[in-house]
């Protein structure tokens, strides 16, 4: 079971975005895993998830909003306890049956980061559209590493002693987070994060403490029949 998600850990859209932008400009390494980081941030996909996705799966148009339609997770258990012989095993989406697709809507923003990054870097031999520089499996050591150099780069030195994004796996928060704050219905957010209705109530409970303000006067114009702006 998921717990209570601590907002301190959660990084804002400011934050989360000076993040990326300390991801693209660190290394080359840092500039091939940007749309992987923002894969994180922009669609609320789990490490696992990113690892997996294949062109023939993204829906990029030159404008608007595109699609991403997950099918597979990869998560890392080591060679002795795969099926493969492989670091990372290849399974259905968690807590879907094995052949479950998740479809989820992405903003321009990510549409464009795909797009340079299939441009910069091509794909796989399989369709993957992340790989390491040897057209590897991407691992946790190495986009730890990079994520680590990010903190350093883009948060204040209060905010780096701090728990702050301290995983990569925080941008997955920082997008729910996001997405419950703006308004978003909670049964669309847990569709499109891959969670159970009940999560977002649950684990994100205490970082829509914010919101009071903006459900009160919501609240209030209808009492009075009016209508709330946006």
């Amino acid at each position: 079971m998921e717990e209570e998600l601590d907002p301190a850990t959660v990084p804002d859209p400011p934050q989360a975005l000076a993040l990326l932008d300390a991801v693209r400009t660190q290394s080359a390494r840092g500039r091939r895993l940007v749309a992987f980081f923002g894969r994180m941030y922009y669609a609320a996909a789990r490490p696992a998830e990113v690892i997996g996705l294949c062109v023939e799966d993204c829906d990029l148009p030159r404008r608007g909003w595109g699609v991403l339609r997950l099918r597979e997770t990869r998560p890392r258990s080591g060679s002795a306890w795969t099926d493969s012989g492989t670091a990372h095993d290849r399974r259905g989406l968690k807590h879907r049956p094995r052949k479950a697709i998740r479809t989820v809507p992405i903003p321009p923003d990510l549409v464009a980061l795909l797009r340079r990054h299939i441009v910069t870097y091509g794909a796989a031999p399989d369709g993957r559209l992340f790989r390491t520089q040897r057209g590897g499996l991407i691992q946790d050591t190495g986009y730890g590493e990079v994520w680590a150099e990010a903190r350093l780069r883009a948060l204040t030195p209060a905010q780096r002693s701090s728990s702050l994004a301290t995983r990569s796996y925080d941008l997955r928060h920082a997008a729910v987070s996001a997405w419950l704050s703006a308004g978003v219905e909670p049964q669309v957010v847990a569709q499109r994060a891959g969670h159970s209705v009940a999560v977002p109530f649950r684990v994100y409970a205490k970082c829509l403490d914010g919101a009071a303000a903006t459900a009160n006067a919501r609240i209030e114009a209808t009492l009075r029949g009016g209508r709330y702006p946006g």
